[in-house]
């Protein structure tokens, strides 16, 4: 997949980012090559590979028992909090 200049300019606009233009440039050849990479690996024949687990044969994920370890704190911390309705945090209205 190929960039122009249209194209950085919208990513830039959607990420908030400000560019001059002689920045445009570099960032059009730059992403513009890490795009062609991802579509080279796109290519990459995997047929008949399966997915791996963990990165090394013979390895497994080393897993935790799925039991509770601490007491419930919450009334205790809500003891802190300056509004409390309903075991809720109230905040303020930040956005009108």
């Amino acid at each position: 997949m190929s960039l122009d200049r249209a194209d950085i300019e919208n990513i830039a606009r959607l990420a908030r980012l400000a560019l001059r233009d002689d920045e445009v440039a570099g960032y059009v050849a730059t992403l513009g090559s890490i795009l062609g990479l991802v579509g080279e690996l796109d290519r990459a024949d995997t047929a008949g590979i399966e997915p791996m687990a963990h990165p090394l044969a013979g390895l497994s994920q080393r897993l935790r028992a799925d039991t509770v370890t601490e007491t419930d704190r919450h009334a205790l911390y809500q003891q802190n909090a300056p509004q409390v309705e309903a075991g809720l945090y109230i905040v303020p209205k930040v956005i009108e």
